[in-house]
């Protein structure tokens, strides 16, 4: 059983989102220094690194991270490979990728684009002429009652235009998995573990995720 780690590390250095805090990750306790235990404290954003946005990040009245089903969050993903020359997935790229059909039997997708590269080339600075969904891309996707969407980088909108996309999928109760790094994985179906912080009330959480081949 092979098993791929799509999360990305934490670190006080790592890319965010223009406007958030950084990651400050301190000691508090540490045995070289005379303490009994080594004991650390972390402060950031809950859309940092890999993370979900749950409804309620752009609909008020939407559920939140503790609400939502962890059936949505786990089960078999389709992998979709994009091609690496495109800037933006819009419906026009959807529409003419081949596997796009399969879409139809299964209700989580992952979009693997030319982002992964970005963990390595940009390890320390947000990169803003990421690939992701515009909002024909979203109104695309819609249609498919989908429980989950993920992708390779901190947004699964393009910058220029990051509210629309969300409003679109998160009103449909569509759960976003960002911030993945999908460097190490092909296209095809895997089984997805998804599992977030259990955060009450709250409209997104940091996430461990990973797929198993199956």
């Amino acid at each position: 059983m092979k098993i791929i780690d799509i999360s990305v590390p934490i670190t006080p250095t790592m890319p965010i989102w223009p406007g958030d805090e950084p990651v400050e990750l301190t000691q508090t306790s540490a045995i070289a220094k005379g303490d009994s235990a080594n004991i650390s404290r972390i402060a950031m954003g809950v859309h940092t690194g890999t993370h979900i946005d749950a409804p309620k990040h752009f609909i008020e009245s939407g559920m939140t991270v503790n609400q939502i089903s962890l059936h949505k969050l786990v089960g078999k993903v389709l992998v979709l490979n994009i091609d690496h020359q495109a800037n933006v997935i819009s419906e026009q790229i959807l529409k003419a990728h081949p596997d796009i059909h399969l879409l139809t039997e299964e209700k989580k997708v992952l979009f693997q684009t030319r982002n992964s590269t970005l963990w390595k080339q940009h390890p320390n600075e947000f990169y803003q002429n990421y690939v992701a969904l515009d909002t024909s891309g979203a109104n695309f996707l819609q249609q498919f009652q989908l429980d989950l969407i993920g992708i390779d980088y901190l947004s699964i909108s393009i910058f220029e235009d990051t509210e629309l996309p969300h409003q679109i999928l998160l009103s449909a109760g569509i759960i976003l998995l960002e911030g993945l790094d999908l460097s190490d994985v092909d296209g095809g179906f895997y089984q997805l573990y998804c599992l977030p912080l259990k955060l009450g009330g709250c409209e997104g959480a940091p996430a461990r995720a990973i797929l198993v081949e199956i």
